[in-house]
């Protein structure tokens, strides 16, 4: 059987993530969001968000990118929500059954504004 292999990075909180003003917070998660959709415009991040109801807390978030681990870490470190100290990465190739997944083309929100709009 043959396999794809697509690079995850999992955005974790770390124990020691800086406690932050709700200002500093939503401008930081705004700051997260518009990287984000940078990665996807460059082509970057093909599949990501949040993740909700999850048993560990610490899970914050999961990313799918169209590159290597190395370079997945190296962009994703670069996020800034990273460099603040509020989220670390996790990457990790995950192999699934070729053509087991498809990705549709798709924008993503540069802002909470913007990902809490109705369409």
């Amino acid at each position: 059987m043959r396999f794809d292999q697509h690079t995850l990075v999992l955005l974790v909180r770390p124990p020691d993530a800086p406690e932050l003003s709700e200002a500093e917070a939503d401008a930081l998660q705004d700051a997260h969001l518009a990287f984000r959709a940078d990665l996807r415009d460059r082509g970057y991040l093909i599949g990501g968000g949040p993740l909700v109801g999850q048993d560990d807390e610490r899970l914050r978030g999961i990313s799918v990118m169209a590159t290597d681990p190395e370079t997945a870490r190296e962009l994703s470190n670069a996020d800034p929500a990273v460099r603040a100290g509020r989220l670390a990465v996790q990457v990790m190739t995950w192999m699934v059954p070729a053509g087991n997944l498809r990705f549709t083309d798709v924008p993503a929100p540069r802002s909470m504004a913007e990902a809490q709009a109705d369409d």
